[in-house]
């Protein structure tokens, strides 16, 4: 069974940034794509971005483009969000998962609070 750990969410003030760390373990990760979904209260959750088993492409949501930036550690199965020029929008709980996600393997997410 997968599992995934996210953390390094936390309150921050608009124009802050975060970094987002996802360890994985369970299943032979550097052979998924995988991504970090967001899920705001009364929305369903949405795909931020994607990068492929070698980082070698990256996509990401059309509202972070040019704001946040993935990467993978496939040694040690960690995937990352670094998140620059945070807006109030971007208030979610943050979810990393392989892509297509593994839908039974959900981890706890990580709370992101942009507000002043």
């Amino acid at each position: 069974q997968a599992q995934f750990v996210e953390s390094g969410g936390g309150l921050v003030q608009p124009g802050g940034s975060l970094r987002l760390s996802c360890a994985a373990s369970g299943f032979p990760f550097s052979i998924y794509a995988m991504s970090w979904y967001r899920q705001a209260p009364g929305k369903e959750r949405e795909v931020v971005a994607r990068v492929s088993i070698t980082g070698g492409t990256i996509t990401y949501a059309d509202s972070v483009k040019g704001r946040f930036t993935i990467s993978r550690d496939n040694a040690n199965t960690t995937v990352y969000l670094q998140m620059n020029s945070l807006k109030p929008e971007d208030t979610a709980v943050y979810y990393c998962n392989t892509n297509p996600p593994r839908t039974a393997d959900w981890g706890q997410g990580t709370q992101v609070t942009v507000s002043s």
